[in-house]
């Protein structure tokens, strides 16, 4: 990381600002528990993430899942740590032990010993997600939504039931964000609507140990810690 890019960072580190975000969610407990954030990252980061040159192809069809596009899935990885000081500074917030603490007060996920994994999702018109719940080996979901459209606000994760009815849809708007605790209820998706645009997003996942795709990892190596 260069120093300049680093000290704009350390204005308003990002671990704090997500933490001050945490701390203002508002939590709905139907038709599951899940948590809506507004400001989630820095300002500067967001720029940051915005201005990345990824390499991954925007995803439109995706037949309902994201995994039909595996092979153009972009992941916050050691190597694009390295490369690109906004996603070393998003990964080390989301590793951060204060971080990962709050988070499990906030929500009762039990994060310890689980490990970082951040993908950013360029979704564009024909990208629809299925009904599905997340469960398995991933402990915790995060989403922030980072399009700056005039119609993102319609582009927030659906809230459904399992035959896919949609019964709330978080806000899309820049820089807001939904958290849940992955169970067999929470049931979400993307009801397929045009998107005139790219529509951004990052998932940021905390998985079991077991995880395969050790690729997909900011840390593979380093578990985080909740103190």
């Amino acid at each position: 990381m260069d120093m300049q890019t680093a000290d704009r960072f350390a204005l308003d580190p990002a671990g704090s600002h997500i933490r001050r975000a945490l701390r203002a969610a508002r939590r709905v407990d139907t038709p599951f528990s899940y948590w809506l954030l507004h400001d989630v990252l820095p300002a500067e980061l967001c720029r940051s993430i915005l201005a990345l040159p990824l390499t991954g192809k925007p995803l439109g069809e995706s037949q309902g899942k994201r995994e039909t596009h595996n092979a153009h899935r972009i992941f916050v990885s050691p190597e694009t740590r390295r490369q690109h000081p906004a996603c070393d500074a998003l990964a080390e917030a989301f590793q951060d032990e204060a971080t990962v603490a709050l988070l499990q007060d906030r929500t009762g996920a039990r994060l310890a010993g689980s490990s970082l994994r951040i993908e950013c999702c360029l979704d564009t018109d024909g990208f629809w997600l299925e009904p599905h719940t997340d469960i398995g080996a991933k402990l915790f979901t995060m989403l922030v939504y980072l399009s700056e459209h005039p119609d993102a606000a319609d582009w927030g994760t659906d809230i459904m039931d399992e035959q896919g009815q949609v019964l709330a849809r978080a806000p899309g708007t820049f820089n807001d964000g939904l958290i849940f605790i992955p169970g067999a209820d929470t049931w979400h998706g993307f009801e397929k609507r045009p998107i005139r645009g790219i529509r951004r997003s990052l998932i940021v996942n905390y998985v079991k140990p077991e995880w395969r795709s050790r690729h997909e990892l900011a840390f593979p190596e380093t578990p985080v810690s909740a103190g």
